[in-house]
């Protein structure tokens, strides 16, 4: 079928503002990598009226899909982790246009994962946590187990995510088979979550103190990039942070991880008068 396609990106590749092209097979029948297309022909581009377009093509028995993706939409795909196939299809794809060397470098930096970089995937994904972890909190407390489970399930991914970019990898789409070789203790927490005969209650219970252990020991390292640009100032609005242009990567998790800091003695209040008697501007700044 890639002979049948060729026109198709040959085409595409021949313009200055392509980047790269990638050929990703389906591995095994109704491949979720692939959303089950038996071929995805995936293009970057420099930019594009769309930051994302996708068309389908059929062939025989076959299908395929064209993605064609801008550099700043992949940039944050890659920075938020909000679109983990396409690491897959960087480093496994078939290249089938590389201007510039534009995708052997960007698989370089990928491997290389700058620290910069990691500190700022680490601090989104402790948000993550953080909201999963307290909402599951709060829901077994109010016994509502089944809610519970879900969130603590959700919470233990987004930790599992963190030990792996922690330990300077990039998640992906198994994460768990990461996980398992590199923070084997998380993986048997989320086992013990799934697998146990446990009543659901007592299984919480046990998980809840296991992962406040676990997230207490990882959160200087994790907040260290928010941390860092409530340095410097000498105190914030929380407006000021929603404005600031990496701090609003955390988007609605910000608020929650704000007060999980203050309350863990990483972040601390600054209140000041309003004309109001009484009532003062919160801002906040890092402990000292």
């Amino acid at each position: 079928m890639e002979d049948i396609l060729r026109p198709i990106y040959q085409e595409r590749t021949s313009h200055p503002n392509t980047l790269g092209a990638l050929l990703i097979e389906q591995s095994k029948k109704s491949s979720p990598l692939t959303d089950t297309f038996d071929i995805v022909l995936f293009l970057i581009v420099k930019e594009a009226e769309e930051p994302v377009f996708i068309k389908h093509y059929s062939y025989k028995e076959q299908k395929a899909a064209l993605h064609i993706v801008t550099e700043a939409k992949l940039n944050e795909w890659i920075l938020l982790g909000s679109n983990r196939k396409v690491i897959d299809w960087l480093f496994n794809g078939k290249v089938l246009f590389d201007r510039n060397e534009f995708i052997q470098n960007l698989k370089t930096e990928l491997r290389d994962f700058p620290f910069y970089g990691r500190k700022i995937k680490m601090g989104m994904e402790f948000a993550k946590l953080i909201r999963r972890y307290m909402d599951g909190k709060e829901f077994f407390e109010s016994k509502h187990y089944l809610d519970a489970y879900n969130h603590i399930v959700h919470s233990l991914h987004h930790l599992a995510r963190l030990a792996v970019i922690e330990n300077g990898f990039h998640p992906e789409v198994t994460v768990w088979n990461q996980v398992k070789q590199i923070e084997p203790e998380i993986y048997k927490l989320y086992e013990e979550l799934v697998t146990s005969d446990e009543e659901i209650d007592k299984r919480l219970e046990l998980l809840f103190l296991a992962s406040e252990f676990l997230i207490h020991s990882r959160t200087k390292v994790s907040t260290e990039h928010l941390l860092d640009i409530l340095g410097q100032k000498e105190h914030w609005t929380f407006q000021d942070l929603l404005n600031h242009s990496e701090a609003r990567q955390y988007s609605v998790d910000l608020s929650m991880l704000i007060e999980y800091l203050t309350d863990k003695g990483f972040v601390e209040i600054v209140d000041v008068e309003t004309k109001g008697q009484g009532i003062y501007h919160r801002y906040y700044r890092a402990a000292k």
